[in-house]
C-alpha cells in the first residue's frame, strides 16, 4: 500500500466509512488525474496529492451519510468535488455534476472515461438555465453561494421531499437568519481527519408547497 493509500484508508476509518480496495484505488486515481491536469488548467488551489486526500477526498466523503435518495446533483461542482468522490463511495446512486466552466467540465468528462464511472453525468450549464427531465432527491453545493441564494437558484431541481446539502466552513449564522421561515435548516458539524479547519453541513428542507 502506498503512502497516499495509507493516508486515505486511515481517514476513511476515522470517518467510519469503509470501502473496498477498488473504490479506494479509484479515489487515488481521481486525485492523480486532478494533480496532473491542475498543472496546466489550475483546477484547484490544493497542489499536492497529499493535500487533496484531506481537503478534497475526505472533506467530500464526510457528508456521504447525509446523502438521501437515488438521484443526486452537485451544483457548481468545479473539478468534480464533492461529486466524484461521493459517486465512487455511493455507486448505487446516480449523480449529475453541473458547472458553467467548460474547462472544468471537460476535466470531469475525462475522469468519467478513465475511471469508468457509470453513475456520473456531467453537464456544462448555469444552474438557473438547467431544467432536468427528473428532479433530484439531494442537491449538494460546496462553496457555491449564500444559503438564500442556494435556495433561490436550486429549488427547481429538488423533488417534493428532497433536501439541499450546503457544505460550509464556520456556522453561517447570518446566512441562516436570512432564510424564509418555511425553510427548515439543520447545521451538522463535520470533522475532517487531520485538519483543523472548521466545517459544517447545512441541511435544508423546503416547504412542500414551493
Amino acid at each position: 500500500m502506498t503512502a497516499l493509500q495509507e493516508q486515505l484508508v486511515s481517514g476513511l476509518e476515522s470517518l467510519n466509512l469503509p470501502m473496498i480496495p477498488a473504490q479506494t484505488q479509484r479515489l487515488i486515481d481521481f486525485i492523480t488525474l486532478l494533480a496532473k491536469w491542475n498543472k496546466t488548467y489550475n483546477l484547484t488551489a490544493i497542489r499536492t496529492p497529499e493535500g487533496m486526500v484531506n481537503q478534497h477526498l475526505l472533506d467530500s466523503l464526510a457528508i456521504a451519510p447525509y446523502v438521501q435518495g437515488l438521484r443526486v446533483i452537485d451544483v457548481g461542482t468545479g473539478a468534480g468535488i464533492p461529486g466524484i468522490p461521493l459517486a465512487i463511495a455511493l455507486p448505487d446512486k446516480a449523480f449529475v455534476l453541473l458547472d458553467s466552466n467548460a474547462k472544468k467540465t471537460r476535466f470531469i468528462q475525462q475522469v468519467i472515461l478513465e475511471l469508468k464511472l457509470t453513475n456520473v453525468t456531467v453537464c456544462h450549464q448555469r444552474v438557473e438555465n438547467y431544467l432536468p427531465d427528473r428532479r433530484f432527491d439531494t442537491v449538494i453545493t460546496r462553496a457555491f453561494a449564500s444559503l438564500a441564494d442556494i435556495v433561490s437558484l436550486c429549488a427547481h431541481l429538488s423533488t417534493q421531499n428532497g433536501i439541499m446539502l450546503a457544505m460550509k466552513g464556520q456556522n453561517p449564522e447570518q446566512e441562516l437568519s436570512q432564510l424564509q421561515p418555511d425553510i427548515k435548516a439543520a447545521v451538522i458539524p463535520i470533522a475532517i481527519p487531520k485538519t483543523d479547519s472548521q466545517r459544517c453541513l447545512v441541511k435544508l428542507t423546503l416547504s412542500t408547497e414551493r
